[in-house]
C-alpha cells in the first residue's frame, strides 16, 4: 500500500532547508585545501603534518551534500581513551556550539555513534577543522576499522553476558598507527555485548559478539557482514569463523584477520571484497593460528 499523501507530507516537513540556506556554488573548492592552489591530493602527499591532516579529515570527516557549495561533516566519536560514541559534557558543549556557529543549529546523532554537522559552508570547513581538533572531534577515521559500533556491554549493561568496551578500547590502541588504518581502507567493525545484537555485530564486515560459558567472557568473531550501505550494498549477515575466542584473544585474532586481508588483497579491495573472492577459510586459520586458551578445545572439536 503507498504511504497516504498527507503521511508524505507531515514527514517531508520535518526535512526542510533551514531558513537562508541556498546553493552556493561559488564557494566550491574555496575550503578544499589548507592554503590557495593545493589541491586535495597534493596536500596527502606534502611534506607538511598539517597539511596531510587536514587532508585526511576532508577525506573521511567531510561529505557530499545536495546543494553545491555546503558539505556535511562527521565529528567523530571515535578516539583513543574514550568509549565508541561516548563523549564529556564540554565535548557536548563544543559541538553545541560549533552547530549554532557553523550549522544552522542543528546537530544530528548517527546510527555509528558519531555527531553530525549537516549543513556547513564550503569556506568554513578550515574553521570547522580547527574547532573540531580543539574539542576531540577531528580523528580522520569515518568509515574505517578504528570507527567502530560497540553497545555498553558488561560494564554498563545488565543484559549483556561480556563487556564491549575493554575490547573496543583494545583495539582502538593496537590499531594507532594512521597509515596503517588509511591503508586497510573501508571496514565495518562492530561489537555486541550480547545476543540481543545492539552493536549489529551480524552486520559488520567484522562482527564480535559477547557470549557467556560457565560465567566467563567468550567471544564469537564474525567475517562478511553488511547493512546494506553503499560498501555493501546487499545485507546480510556475518558468518562465524569459528569457536568462540577467549577475551584475551580476541584483538591478536581480530589484527591476524587484518592481517590476512592485507596479505591476500588485490589492491585496491576492501576487505569485504576479499572475504567474498577468498571465502572464509584463510581467514579462519589465520585467526586460530593465534589461540592460546581455546586452542585445545579447538583440537577437540576436529
Amino acid at each position: 500500500q503507498l504511504i497516504p499523501q498527507a503521511e508524505f507530507d507531515r514527514v517531508a516537513a520535518s526535512f526542510t532547508r533551514p531558513e537562508g540556506v541556498q546553493p552556493r556554488p561559488e564557494l566550491e573548492h574555496t575550503g578544499l585545501a589548507p592554503s590557495a592552489g593545493s589541491p586535495l591530493q597534493a596536500i596527502a602527499a606534502a611534506p607538511d603534518a598539517r597539511e596531510r591532516a587536514y587532508a585526511r579529515w576532508l577525506q573521511r570527516n567531510v561529505h557530499p551534500h545536495q546543494l553545491p557549495g555546503w558539505r556535511s561533516v562527521t565529528l567523530s566519536v571515535k578516539r583513543a581513551g574514550q568509549a565508541p560514541g561516548d563523549v564529556t559534557a564540554a565535548q557536548m558543549r563544543s559541538a553545541a556550539e560549533m552547530a549554532e556557529r557553523y550549522s544552522c543549529s542543528e546537530l544530528r546523532v548517527t546510527h555509528d555513534q558519531n555527531l553530525l554537522l549537516p549543513w556547513v559552508r564550503v569556506d568554513e570547513l578550515p574553521a570547522v577543522y580547527e574547532a573540531a581538533k580543539a574539542a576531540g572531534y577531528a580523528t580522520p577515521n569515518i568509515g574505517l576499522v578504528t570507527d567502530m559500533i560497540a553497545c555498553p556491554g558488561g560494564d554498563f549493561c545488565a543484559l549483556a553476558n561480556a563487556r564491549s568496551i575493554p575490547i573496543a578500547a583494545e583495539l582502538t590502541e593496537r590499531l594507532d598507527d594512521l597509515d596503517e588504518v588509511f591503508d586497510l581502507g573501508d571496514i565495518d567493525l562492530h561489537i555486541s555485548g550480547c545476543i540481543n545484537s545492539c552493536g549489529h555485530h551480524h552486520s559488520g564486515h567484522i562482527g564480535i559478539l559477547g557470549v557467556d560459558k560457565d560465567g566467563a567472557e567468550w567471544y564469537q568473531i564474525t567475517l562478511g557482514g553488511s547493512d546494506g550501505s553503499e560498501l555493501a550494498p546487499t545485507p546480510v549477515p556475518g558468518k562465524v569463523i569459528g569457536p568462540s575466542f577467549a577475551a584475551d584473544e580476541v584483538v591478536d585474532a581480530i589484527e591476524a584477520l587484518l592481517h590476512t586481508y592485507r596479505d591476500q588483497r588485490v589492491y585496491p579491495e576492501r576487505l569485504i571484497d576479499t572475504v567474498h573472492r577468498l571465502g572464509l577459510e584463510p581467514f579462519k586459520a589465520a585467526a586460530n593460528a593465534v589461540r592460546r586458551s581455546t586452542a585445545r578445545s579447538l583440537e577437540a572439536t576436529t
